[in-house]
């Protein structure tokens, strides 16, 4: 057959796979492919999966039901996590033509060239996670407000819960000038805002080991890099995606407290606000040492957005450990929490731990706490009504209104003026409201 001239991709899961995406698609660009909208049917699919729950297969095998259905006689590769940790079980997917590990995914072209000669379907190509040993950098550009930036890939940490280190390999990073360089293309783009993305962000230059005394500083960290981007031209707002809370030193808060550029935002993960969860999560902290982030955070920087991640029903929480750390959750000044619901991820030590909670419990839990974020959402929204604030503006339209978000992430609606779109505008914070179930605030344009 004739060599395939458009690709098409679908992307699940978090930022980092949103950049690589791009990237990706950059790679098929220059090789003279023309990409096309996922609906309008393409000779190539890309599907780049997510581990992060148990849903990663009936995801993948929608997706793939749905590019077949657009263009029957397609090429189906998957990529991402969930290809490098069950690549069998994703090739045995009716429609998938190949599979791609986490040391193969940036080679894609040198197998994509060779589909035509595929004696059959579902090959694979995924190595051990060990060949996954070099950084290689990524950026978003389909949206034309923001851009997220890879930075940092992998993880040493060895969280019981967790399979990205079997995903992705070990901590690695960009370097500070790489970074930089990205940062200007992006701005030469015309995109105002970056969201700087990894899978350990915080261990940017392997940094844990500096940050925790076991070994002295001999190259750029994370504190580095974002003083360095802060003098990047052309890019109004830098956003820290999430980072684990013993990474959050006092010095990055401070910095970003006095920073022009880095905005009052952190999203730092907890997982459990108990302290025997923390232990058999394998977590690098204790609740102590997340209250009193949390607690800098809010001196410094009053206004600032916090959120929060959290999983309930772990192997071994009891009821009374999950009151404490729904307690613990509802005592701390946070603006929103991600609720994850625990599910058992095959070769972890979490999935071999005892003390399984039912299933019907920990969606319960997870109800709860879900219940309590909307509580501290609506709390934080009405701290910050008065309040005059710059919105960056989106292309997204509904019920005749245009949203854009704060410096410390507040949803914004306004009229829909087509010229807006991608524009920092000055606006005053009137009154929250409801919109499809999802909570905005209204707001007021100011003379500018």
């Amino acid at each position: 057959m004739a060599t395939p001239r458009t690709v098409a991709f679908y992307t699940l899961g978090c930022k980092l796979n949103y950049s690589e995406t791009s990237s990706i698609g950059r790679l098929f660009e220059e090789a003279g492919y023309g990409e096309v909208p996922f609906n309008e049917g393409a000779d190539i699919y890309v599907i780049n999966t997510c581990s992060v729950t148990d849903f990663a297969d009936k995801k993948c095998r929608k997706v793939v039901r749905s590019a077949l259905r657009k263009a029957p006689h397609a090429f189906v590769v998957v990529i991402g996590c969930y290809a490098q940790l069950k690549p069998q079980e994703i090739a045995d997917i009716p429609g998938v033509d190949l599979v791609l590990g986490a040391a193969q995914k940036f080679r894609i072209l040198d197998y994509v060239n060779d589909l035509s000669k595929a004696p059959e379907k579902g090959m694979v190509y995924a190595g051990e996670v060990q060949e996954a040993n070099e950084f290689i950098d990524s950026f978003s550009f389909g949206d034309r407000t923001r851009s997220f930036l890879k930075v940092q890939d992998g993880c040493n940490y060895k969280c019981s819960f967790c399979t990205i280190p079997q995903a992705r390999g070990k901590s690695r990073s960009d370097t500070v000038a790489q970074a930089v360089a990205n940062a200007h293309k992006i701005a030469e783009m015309g995109i105002k805002e970056i969201v700087l993305t990894g899978v350990n962000l915080g261990d940017f230059g392997n940094g844990t080991e500096v940050i925790e005394g076991m070994k002295p500083k001999k190259e750029a960290l994370f504190i580095d890099l974002i003083k360095e981007l802060d003098q990047v031209e052309g890019i109004d707002r830098f956003r820290i995606s999430s980072i684990e809370p013993n990474l959050l030193t006092e010095e990055i808060i401070d910095f970003v407290a006095q920073s022009k550029r880095f905005l009052p935002h952190f999203h730092v993960p907890l997982q459990s606000g108990n302290n025997k969860q923390l232990k058999a999560m394998r977590r690098r902290y204790k609740r102590e040492l997340y209250a009193q982030r949390v607690a800098w955070i809010r001196e410094k920087m009053p206004q600032a957005c916090i959120g929060v991640d959290v999983i309930v029903g772990f192997p071994g929480e009891t009821d009374e450990d999950f009151k404490e750390t729904y307690e613990f959750i509802r005592s701390l000044p946070v603006s929103y929490l991600h609720v994850f619901t625990y599910s058992e991820r095959a070769n972890t030590p979490a999935a071999e731990m005892e003390g399984k909670v039912p299933m019907h419990i920990r969606r319960e839990r997870n109800e709860m706490l879900r219940i309590l974020s909307e509580k501290k959402k609506l709390a934080f929204y009405q701290q910050q009504l008065g309040q005059e604030e710059l919105v960056l503006l989106e292309a997204k339209e509904q019920e005749g209104k245009m949203f854009g978000f704060t410096r410390n992430y507040v949803k914004v609606a306004l009229p829909y003026k087509e010229e807006w779109i991608n524009s920092l505008q000055p606006i005053k914070l009137k009154k929250e409201e409801y919109l499809a179930d999802e909570l905005v605030v209204e707001a007021e344009l100011l003379p500018a």
